[in-house]
């Protein structure tokens, strides 16, 4: 297995003589140094993955609302809105209070 950029890499059994190969694959150092530089190895893969993938966006072009006009346009709106309802409110007729013919 390739060290992968690993520092402590597993080491290259091929080289070791059968003692040191038993005795080193039943320590279980070679497993752990196996994991490490597969552990990068995928940290390594995902990275690139994120960083080549599309970024998540709604692209606003013509016609599709694109960006609002902002405050001023709700300002505008509350007035209009305000304004028509003391326009309606205008058209009432005035009670002092409207209870007073039905329990009196």
């Amino acid at each position: 297995m390739q060290k992968f950029g690993v520092k402590n890499g597993p080491v290259d059994r091929r080289r070791l003589s059968d003692q040191d190969k038993s005795d080193y694959n039943g320590s279980g150092a070679y497993n752990e140094r196996a994991q490490a530089v597969g552990r990068t190895r995928a940290y390594r893969g995902n990275r690139a993955y994120q960083a080549k993938r599309p970024q998540a966006s709604t692209p606003q072009t013509p016609g599709t609302g694109g960006m609002g006009v902002g405050l001023g346009a709700q300002i505008e709106r509350n007035r209009e809105i305000g304004a028509n309802k003391r326009k309606s409110e205008g058209f009432r007729p005035q009670l002092d209070n409207v209870y007073k013919d039905i329990y009196s």
